[in-house]
């Protein structure tokens, strides 16, 4: 899976429309190996990536856990030392 993809679910406050799209963008590109289609695709490739923000809308607000909520500031924390660990 593309690694630009994030995890969106149990954080607070809830991810955005912005980022379930920007999600949803990143998800259609690597399946169809476009950044950005031509004239010919582009509403092929519009309409999957409504598609799948709508389907990923669907699956974020039917999803429970019992689980605390995340804070973004510390996950991204996380993810600079995960990444500071492996690169350097």
């Amino acid at each position: 899976m593309c690694r630009n993809i994030k995890t969106l679910f149990n954080f607070e406050p809830p991810a955005t429309e912005d980022e379930i799209h920007a999600s949803a963008l990143q998800f259609v590109r690597k399946l169809s190996g476009f950044n950005k289609p031509s004239q010919a695709n582009e509403a092929a490739f519009d309409r999957a990536v409504a598609e799948v923000s709508e389907a990923a809308r669907k699956l974020l607000t039917s999803l429970h856990t019992h689980a605390p909520t995340r804070d973004r500031e510390i996950e991204a924390e996380r993810a600079k030392e995960r990444s500071r660990l492996r690169f350097g």
